[in-house]
């Protein structure tokens, strides 16, 4: 019977002894080869202490974040030390290839990437957001992990740590860039995803119920598109070229010009009914995106 509560792996012999494979040859690293493994280990969630970077093909009930995937090419998924990753609905596929590259954050100590691998922002996806691979884009990423096997099962020496990092830097940054070429391609998705948003939006402005609780945050917006905050500011700025906070603010700047020309509400009543706990936060908020104080704006329909 599959356990509840997640599993919490913090360590690559542990990993390798669930899956029953040979001992690691690096206690920090290990490249896990998919095809052929047996799930059989009663776990269908894990929180794995580490960075796992993994290529799926022939996925089937895979679950990563909320959604749930039936994909037969090229599948990326990245997590970072603290993340849930749940299973197969009814265990390992037969038809499964690919590899998991798991990455104790030691490994990473005094190393170029302690700190770059924070920014790369994939890491903190989640729900409908793995990566898509082309056939071309593929061979890339699979080149490198085989660059990063052969340093892995070599003899290693003081080089081999610097030689993997740098492979896997590169691997990083290529998947940043099919990242990128992802938020372009999918446009029917990301599009919906954007009209979405805007009906949120509207919405949010036109229930006084919810504006008495201030102004929405990504966070809402995220928890009610069933993504992550993370990937929705990535996908925003890379379609509009702005943030979600930015677009919150253009939203309601539309509104307290309406309202500051169609009624008699005073100033005030208007910054508190767009959600402002304080009048002075409205004022200065709409000075600096109209150039005009509220007041200003209003007299120039007068």
């Amino acid at each position: 019977m599959a356990n509840s509560k997640p599993y919490r792996i913090s360590s690559i012999t542990e990993i390798h002894r669930l899956m029953r494979l040979p001992k690691p040859h690096h206690p920090l690293i290990s490249i896990v080869d998919l095809k052929g493994l047996k799930n059989d280990t009663g776990i269908d969630s894990v929180v794995f202490d580490l960075y796992v970077i993994s290529m799926k093909r022939g996925c089937d009930g895979l679950h990563y974040g909320q959604q749930k995937y039936d994909f037969d090419e090229g599948l990326m998924a990245f997590l970072s030390p603290g993340q849930i990753l749940r299973g197969e609905e009814n265990g390992v596929p037969e038809g499964l290839g690919g590899w998991m590259l798991f990455v104790h954050p030691d490994f990473l100590w005094n190393t170029s990437l302690a700190a770059k691998i924070k920014r790369y922002e994939y890491f903190s996806y989640a729900a409908s957001e793995a990566l898509f691979l082309s056939d071309k884009e593929e061979i890339v990423i699979n080149d490198l992990i085989k660059n990063i096997k052969a340093e892995y099962y070599s003899n290693m020496d003081k080089f081999s740590q610097d030689i993997i990092i740098s492979h896997l830097e590169t691997l990083l940054k290529y998947a940043e860039r099919f990242y990128q070429r992802q938020f372009i391609t999918r446009k029917i998705t990301n599009h919906q995803v954007l009209n979405q948003v805007e009906e949120i939006l509207t919405a949010y402005f036109n229930n006084e119920d919810l504006l008495s609780d201030g102004l929405p945050t990504v966070a809402y917006f995220a928890d009610a598109l069933n993504i992550s905050s993370k990937y929705l500011s990535s996908l925003l700025k890379q379609l509009t070229g702005q943030t979600m906070q930015q677009i919150i603010h253009e939203k309601l700047i539309e509104k307290a010009k309406e309202k500051l020309s169609t009624t008699r509400m005073s100033v005030s009543e208007i910054a508190y009914h767009l959600g402002f706990e304080h009048p002075q936060s409205f004022n200065k908020l709409f000075k600096s995106k109209t150039k005009q104080s509220p007041l200003d704006f209003r007299q120039s329909f007068n």
